[in-house]
């Protein structure tokens, strides 16, 4: 069956895949993963670049429509345009064989990734997928299938974010939320994205959070001080000792790693 672009033709999906060939411009995409506007200089290091050569990937993810540019007095700033190119990442990961591991260092990075990780802007990994479970136990979330449990569902299309998410906020949602910083009042407010919104985990297979909620999920852990970045610039996350201990007494959670 054709697959039907704006203009009524095929869309060219070929030429779009081919900019997510290149390895160093994976990089690049991957340190905008998070959602956050980072300069010039810092994506060449991350990809390991020269200033030209980062400003001719960008060039071409601009034009694509990946990614977007503001000027801050002499710099200027590139991230993602919305959440499409995350999705994109993320669906990739989940046919994408692991890199051979060639040292210590690149294991650890590997498994932190899968640990605890921003997914664009909200908490993935099985960190992420804990604590949508631990939502679903509280009745912060209620089931609308009939299935319990985060785990993938038979018609959950592996290839995109679910079109029908099996979950709507449920009779604790207002408690729940507020013990972990989030006033649900203002979560969605002036946001165009849906405040619910859920992903397939590709490195769990089990549901995650994500959405205008899930952001505010994870930026509200970051202020308490229950999640910190491993690296600037990185998508790894750690689970700090008062993170450790407030998600177990709050939500039940127990996480080695």
């Amino acid at each position: 069956m054709p697959i039907g672009g704006d203009a009524g033709g095929d869309v060219d999906i070929a030429r779009t895949a081919a900019l997510f060939a290149d390895p160093a411009r994976v990089r690049v995409l991957a340190a905008l993963a998070d959602g956050r506007a980072l300069a010039a200089s810092v994506l060449a290091a991350e990809a390991g670049l020269s200033a030209q050569g980062v400003s001719a990937h960008l060039a071409k993810l601009r034009e694509a429509g990946l990614v977007t540019a503001e000027r801050s007095g002499r710099h200027r700033f590139y991230r993602l345009a919305g959440t499409g190119a995350a999705d994109v990442l993320e669906t990739l990961a989940r046919y994408s064989p692991a890199k051979p591991v060639r040292s210590l260092k690149e294991g650890t990075r590997a498994q932190a990734l899968r640990f605890a990780r921003t997914c664009y802007d909200h908490l993935a990994g099985r960190l992420g997928v804990a604590i949508t479970a631990a939502l679903l136990e509280r009745d912060a979330l209620c089931s609308t299938d009939g299935v319990a449990g985060t785990g993938r569902r038979a018609g959950d299309p592996i290839s995109k974010p679910l079109p029908v998410h099996p979950y709507r906020l449920g009779p604790a949602a207002t408690e729940v939320f507020g013990t972990l910083g989030v006033d649900l009042a203002t979560a969605g407010a002036g946001k165009r994205r849906p405040l619910l919104k859920f992903c397939l985990d590709w490195s769990e297979q089990r549901h995650h959070l994500g959405g205008a909620l899930g952001a505010e999920l994870a930026a509200g852990l970051e202020r308490l001080g229950w999640v910190e970045r491993r690296l600037p610039g990185r998508r790894a996350l750690r689970l700090t000792g008062t993170g450790r201990e407030e998600l177990r007494a709050r939500l039940g959670i127990e996480l080695d790693g």
